[in-house]
This record gives C-alpha cells, sequence and structure tokens, in this order.
C-alpha cells in the first residue's frame, strides 16, 4: 500500500462517517478487513508513522486550544483524529498548527478531536482477518519527549501569541 492508497483509505471511511470518529473508525475496520493482512500492516504503518511524525509540542498547543486543555493521552487521541482528517488538514497542522483555524470548517470539542478509536483500526482489522495479534511493525519508535520547544499551556497569553488564529476562533475568549 502507498500513501496515495492509505489516504484515500482515510478519506474514503471519514465522508462515510459525515464526521463522526466513531463511526468513522468501525468503516475504516470493515474496509481493511477487504484487504489481505499485509495490507493491513501497510496501512497499520503508515498510521504509525503519522502518529510519530505528530508528537509534537507545537501541535500539542494547538490541540490544547481547540480542546480547551489536552493532558497526554488527549494529544494521543487528538493525532490520531487528526490524521483522519485527511492529508491536507493533517500536513498543514504538522506545517503550521495554527493554519487548523482555516483547515477546519468546524470543530465541536465534545465530539471531534478525539480518534483513539482510529489508531486501534488497523489492529482490529488484523486481529479479526488473522486470529492474531498484529505484529511489530518495524519502525522507529516515537520520541520520549515532544519534538520541539515545550510550551507552557497556562498561560492564556502564549497560547494566543502563539496560536493568535486558532485562539481568535476557539480560544477562551473566541
Amino acid at each position: 500500500m502507498d500513501e496515495t492508497e492509505f489516504w484515500e483509505i482515510i478519506d474514503s471511511t471519514r465522508a462515510a462517517a459525515e464526521g463522526d470518529p466513531e463511526d468513522h473508525a468501525d468503516l475504516l475496520v470493515e474496509r481493511l478487513l477487504q484487504s489481505d493482512p499485509d495490507s493491513v500492516l501497510d496501512f497499520a504503518r503508515h498510521f504509525e508513522a503519522r502518529y510519530n511524525r505528530s508528537y509534537r509540542w507545537d501541535l500539542w498547543g494547538a490541540a490544547y486550544v481547540l480542546l480547551d486543555g489536552a493532558s497526554d493521552d488527549a494529544f494521543d487521541y487528538f493525532r490520531c483524529w487528526l490524521i483522519g482528517q485527511g492529508r491536507e488538514v493533517f500536513e498543514g497542522a504538522l506545517h503550521e498548527p495554527d493554519s487548523l483555524a482555516e483547515l477546519l470548517d468546524s470543530f465541536d470539542d465534545e465530539i471531534d478531536g478525539d480518534g483513539e478509536e482510529l489508531g486501534f483500526a488497523a489492529d482490529e482489522a488484523y486481529e479479526q482477518l488473522t486470529g492474531v495479534v498484529a505484529p511489530d511493525l518495524g519502525i522507529p519508535a516515537a520520541p520520549a519527549e515532544p519534538e520541539g520547544t515545550p510550551i507552557d499551556f497556562e498561560d492564556d497569553a502564549k497560547l494566543a501569541m502563539y496560536y493568535p488564529r486558532l485562539w481568535d476562533r476557539f480560544g477562551d475568549d473566541g
């Protein structure tokens, strides 16, 4: 599976789910079940590589503004959700996290931003196809700490300075 096919699967299942992250995960599992086990592992490698690549302080700050707070787990689930938004949103957010203010048509922190189930879709499909747990993917592990410079998430003035567009649209006074 190449990168284009990976993103096509993400996009088609997201569109069919009409924005619901849980439905998206269910549809993703169903779609992956139509593949062979090796293709599911390829999908998992693509997903995990992007998940690891998004482990960054600047992106965590953007998640913090969008979600009105983001614990370690919340940021993990946010990164899965972000991958689920497709290539344009994902790559745009990595290039400039504040651009999420324009890249997201809408954002409801009660529904959006939590893609925990998306992170397990390939594992679930692989296990259903083979009856065994997916093997190690053979890709480098995520770093122990996020990439970049830590941000003081408790300092609203700094968050507003680092993420002016997100803050205007989604911050405490947005």
